[in-house]
């Protein structure tokens, strides 16, 4: 490995109105390496990237590239010198061909220019997924892909600016473990070409599998460079946070359950929802664990009325009722945080009293039609209060926070709106260790206070830390429920597999299976 530096960051600040987003920060990336940059939500990292890659100017310090320094004022200048960025939410067009996304914009013409080479720009995109050994048909529309060759493409996109840079952020966020493994081992094809690659990611585990350095960042600022060897991953959760983080999974005897509050019988759409049968009890955290295209977010929807279904009944608070799109689940009391909060959960350009207040504006209209914007105002501040959320004011725009801030933004819209029975799903997804801890610690609360809260998670010890019970579900069924004692990372996975016998209360499942 090269041991001059291909980026040096220094001295690098940058300030927003009322917010110091990076002091003093300094970076470094090496040829031929892969380098992790850490921190919670709100550390500064896509700041410090989004200076490099000419999305943000930088207000003081100085950049240096492959030894010589650089002014980058916008997004051509970084590809021009060969830095690229993956985002972490994708930035493809889905009615456009794997080839034309790559290329848009520079596609090869024929001696009419206004022709274009549709054999030279497939044989360009072919010789650029040889080089990374991928397996894609140029021709196909992006919509017919899935994630993992999404993001496939975005990197060859990156990587036909000739990019020696590549900043990747959180780029397993949304694949399952195959594709984790394609992935980072396009990564080590690129590392072995001498590109240096800044890895973004809140996966302890994957910091130690494929990364050479690791540098944090906390509250805008530098805090340490340190080789991935000699670091033990407890120590670089530390430095993130300022303070240990709780990981055990939850203790204690068998939960004191109260009443039902929610059940659900016979729920069924298609091969999605295959008769799930579950209650929710009062006071009651209910963890629903299972692969990826088990069905989880499936039910939740449903559910929610978010999706028709076919058959099943749902009761809450003993009544049945008919839920047939998200309102009515709202009139009794149902919430539903997605996984997906910025594109189903928050209006991200609105401010963030206007997202507190979204799903109650009824008590918020004076009699006349107007709004009292001095109430809403007044109930969004004890939002932020109660819930710690870190704004300047809360008429920021929400697209402005952290992560976990967001989250906690969507949870403080259905508090207000009083919702007794909340559906978290993937609560902290792209979430920082440190605001994870938050999340939880709120949900806690939130359940001692007698909310009802059904949370789905593809992450085993946030399950196991955080449930009372846990249902599993395979391939659209539930193949078993676990109490707090039962319940281990082994035995969910051997119910998550299909390898499990007969469940009381639930079909038996032993045919073998293909979950994503």
């Amino acid at each position: 490995m090269n041991a001059i530096p291909l980026v040096a960051m220094e001295g690098i600040e940058k300030r927003f109105p009322g917010v110091h987003a990076l002091k003093q920060c300094r970076f470094e990336l090496r040829a031929g390496e892969v380098h992790a940059l850490v921190g919670e939500n709100g550390a500064g990292k896509s700041t410090l990237m989004k200076v490099l890659t000419g999305v943000y100017r930088k207000d003081a310090g100085r950049i240096v590239y492959k030894g010589t320094e650089v002014d980058i004022p916008d997004t051509i200048k970084a590809q021009q010198l060969g830095i690229g960025i993956i985002h972490q939410e994708l930035n493809l067009m889905p009615h456009l061909t794997v080839a034309q996304n790559i290329y848009i914009g520079r596609e090869p013409r024929k001696k009419i220019p206004l022709f274009l080479d549709e054999k030279a720009l497939h044989e360009q995109v072919r010789h650029l997924f040889g080089r990374m050994n991928l397996a894609v048909d140029p021709r196909a529309k992006v919509s017919e892909l899935t994630v993992a060759k999404q993001q496939m493409v975005e990197i060859a996109k990156a990587l036909s600016y000739r990019s020696e840079v590549l900043i990747m952020d959180e780029p397993t966020a949304a694949l399952t473990d195959s594709e984790i493994a394609e992935l980072f081992r396009i990564i080590a094809r690129l590392r072995a070409e001498g590109v240096g690659i800044v890895y973004i990611s809140h996966r302890m585990d994957e910091l130690r599998r494929i990364t050479d350095r690791i540098t944090v960042m906390r509250d805008g600022s530098y805090i340490d460079t340190v080789r991935t060897a000699d670091v033990d991953m407890d120590r670089i959760i530390a430095m993130m946070v300022g303070r240990e983080v709780y990981h055990e999974p939850k203790t204690g005897g068998a939960a004191k359950l109260g009443e039902p509050v929610l059940e659900v019988t016979g729920l069924s759409r298609g091969k999605a929802i295959r008769n799930v049968s579950f209650a929710l009890h009062k006071g009651e955290i209910l963890g629903f664990a299972g692969l990826m295209g088990a069905g989880r977010t499936e039910v939740a929807r449903a559910v929610f009325g978010a999706d028709p279904i076919d058959g099943g009944t749902i009761r809450v608070h003993g009544r049945e009722v008919r839920i047939k799109q998200p309102s009515d689940a709202v009139r009794h009391g149902i919430g539903y945080l997605s996984e997906d909060r910025k594109r189903f959960g928050l209006l991200v350009d609105m401010d963030v009293q206007t997202n507190v207040a979204i799903s109650s504006y009824a008590r918020f209209r004076h009699p006349t039609g107007w709004m009292k914007r001095d109430k809403i105002a007044q109930t969004a501040e004890e939002v932020v209060r109660s819930l710690k959320v870190k704004t300047p004011n809360v008429r920021q725009k929400v697209k402005f926070l952290s992560g976990g801030n967001q989250q906690k933004v969507v949870i403080g819209k259905w508090l207000t709106r009083n919702s007794d029975i909340l559906i978290f799903d993937e609560p902290t997804r792209g979430i920082d260790v440190g605001a994870k801890n938050e999340i939880y610690k709120l949900l806690e609360q939130l359940a001692a206070q007698g909310k009802s809260i059904l949370m789905i998670s593809s992450e085993l010890p946030e399950i196991l830390r955080m449930s009372d019970r846990v249902i599993v579900m395979c391939e659209g069924r539930i193949t078993g429920e676990l109490s707090r004692e039962e319940a281990t990372q082994e035995a969910i996975m051997k119910l998550a597999t299909l390898h499990s016998d007969k469940s009381a209360g639930h079909e038996s499942v032993t045919s073998g299976g293909n979950p994503k």
